[in-house]
């Protein structure tokens, strides 16, 4: 190539309309049982909710906040306000963090299906050690080793799904991820809702019940056949052939087995993804792989699904309304990620993350103005008003189920070539989870400094996202992932950034 100035794309052409197959049934099989992963996300985040608001669990370990909550009345929006609440909640993404750095390599050594089971031991064991928790720092522990099983599987499990996945369902079924994590989180709300009622010792049964779907996906990791992808990268071509003609339920794979195999000779190439994944022709993916992960925290929809009991109770509601509202959310959020598995491979992406980012905005802001009028920091809403809060929380966490809550992982984990594919999946959730540590630690010191503004102050970045999907996110749908690299140099403002590969082919 003349100059050495372009680096070379992988994949040479456009071969879309020549990929063969059809959706079988043992793919799908595959895709949900890798699905399973995002259940323990989820779960998590529905769990610490309604266990942080149970009063066995703060009488062990926050006594400081159960005294306050029973006797500090002075100011609704502060009573739950404090840091090592926050960090019992918070700790288990800071971990997840760093491991799914650590997650990047073992996944691009070893294949996607070692970091599944990876992720799933790790769960059990924090499941484990949190349920037979005697003192904060065995709680805190066994936190961090739930952590390390979020960032191993939240790194795996959507690049599994979205190389298993044929080109014309692949958001559908990539989605199989966002809605375990639905599911889990939907469950977790309504196991909360029966053990806030077996006082003292609920929460345990709670906490510990998480290793249910962790022994599944652990299970499921050493079942799962290795994704095409991942084997011929491996340089195993023979068997990356069979899995890939199994899957499509053909033998004439050709023009899918040869994208697969010129993105594998280039991945080969590059013995330093995550220094590679700064070069220029990366940058539109990195912008993706930073900005959608941050974007979909910044909606505001953990703060409402880590701590909805303990918002519904700041509101005024009781203990067992505050569960039971909370389960409610999650029942909705479940089923709206149905709407989104139905829509997004024909409506498209940004269809989906724009109209979802317009109701969420008119959502927070009602609800900022209902509090900011009818609710005082010393009394609860009246019942009039709480239900109606209830309901616009519903519609806004309907909106990001079936909008940001699943795009979020699909678009990042579909559009990076195959050499920065595990450091860029790495770094989507590394970011999503330091969101997601920063606003868990963040939130109640927020709530009360901010007030009803809070939900203002989520209105606002959910504006600003919903402009730059507008603006800066092409169309993926239809796309095969191993093409869309095309997609940026056609792109109004990436292709002002991205090399122009046809010139330097034609110099070469």
């Amino acid at each position: 190539m003349a100059g050495g100035s372009f680096a070379p794309r992988g994949v040479a052409k456009e071969r879309a309309e020549q990929y063969k197959g059809r959706v079988t049934a043992f793919v799908i099989i595959a895709c949900i049982v890798a699905a399973v992963g995002g259940s323990l996300f989820g779960y998590d985040i529905g769990i610490s909710g309604g266990v942080t608001s149970m009063d066995g669990f703060l009488v062990k370990f926050f006594p400081a906040v159960y005294r306050q909550k029973k006797h500090a009345h002075e100011n609704n929006y502060c009573k739950y306000n404090n840091q090592g609440l926050a960090a019992f909640t918070s700790s288990l993404y800071l971990a997840g963090l760093v491991s799914s750095i650590v997650a990047s390599p073992i996944t691009r050594k070893y294949g996607r299906r070692g970091s599944i089971i990876c992720g799933g031991l790790s769960f059990i064991i924090g499941a484990t050690l949190d349920a037979s928790a005697v003192n904060l720092a065995m709680l805190i522990f066994g936190r961090i080793m739930l952590g390390v099983g979020i960032g191993f599987g939240n790194q795996a499990v959507p690049l599994y799904l979205s190389e298993m996945a044929p080109t014309h369902l692949r958001g559908g079924l990539n989605m199989m991820f966002q809605l375990a994590t639905t599911l889990g989180i939907f469950t977790a709300n309504m196991i909360n809702y029966g053990t806030e009622k077996l006082r003292p010792w609920g929460w345990r049964l709670s906490l510990g019940l998480a290793a249910v779907p962790a022994i599944l996906m652990a299970i499921g990791g050493i079942f799962l056949p290795e994704t095409p992808n991942s084997l011929i990268e491996r340089g195993l071509k023979e068997k990356g052939q069979n899995v890939l003609e199994k899957i499509r339920g053909t033998s004439d794979v050709h023009a899918e087995l040869q994208d697969i195999i010129d993105a594998s000779d280039l991945a080969n190439s590059i013995k330093h993804p995550f220094r590679n994944i700064l070069e220029k022709r990366n940058r539109p993916q990195l912008v993706m792989a930073i900005f959608m992960p941050t974007f979909q925290i910044l909606t505001g929809i953990n703060s409402i699904l880590f701590y909805a009991p303990v918002l519904f109770q700041t509101m005024g509601f009781g203990g067992n309304a505050s569960l039971y509202s909370s389960a409610l959310t999650g029942a909705v959020l479940a089923s709206s990620t149905f709407i989104s598995i139905a829509t997004v491979d024909r409506l498209g992406r940004r269809a989906l993350l724009i109209s979802g980012g317009i109701q969420m905005v008119v959502c927070q802001v009602i609800v900022a103005i209902i509090l900011g009028l009818k609710f005082r920091s010393d009394e609860g809403l009246s019942n009039s008003f709480s239900i109606l809060v209830v309901v616009i929380i519903c519609l806004f966490v309907a909106a990001f189920g079936w909008s940001w809550g699943p795009l979020g992982w699909t678009v990042p984990s579909e559009i990076f070539p195959l050499e920065t594919r595990s450091a860029g999946q790495s770094i989507t959730v590394a970011v999503n989870l330091f969101f997601t540590f920063v606003i868990g630690q963040s939130f109640l010191t927020l709530l009360c400094a901010f007030k009803f503004g809070i939900f203002l102050f989520f209105a606002g970045w959910i504006t600003i996202m919903t402009i730059f999907v507008y603006l800066f996110l092409p169309e993926t749908k239809g796309v095969p992932i191993e093409e869309m690299i095309f997609l940026w140099e056609k792109h109004w403002f990436w292709k002002k950034i991205v090399p122009i590969y046809s010139e330097a082919e034609t110099e070469s």
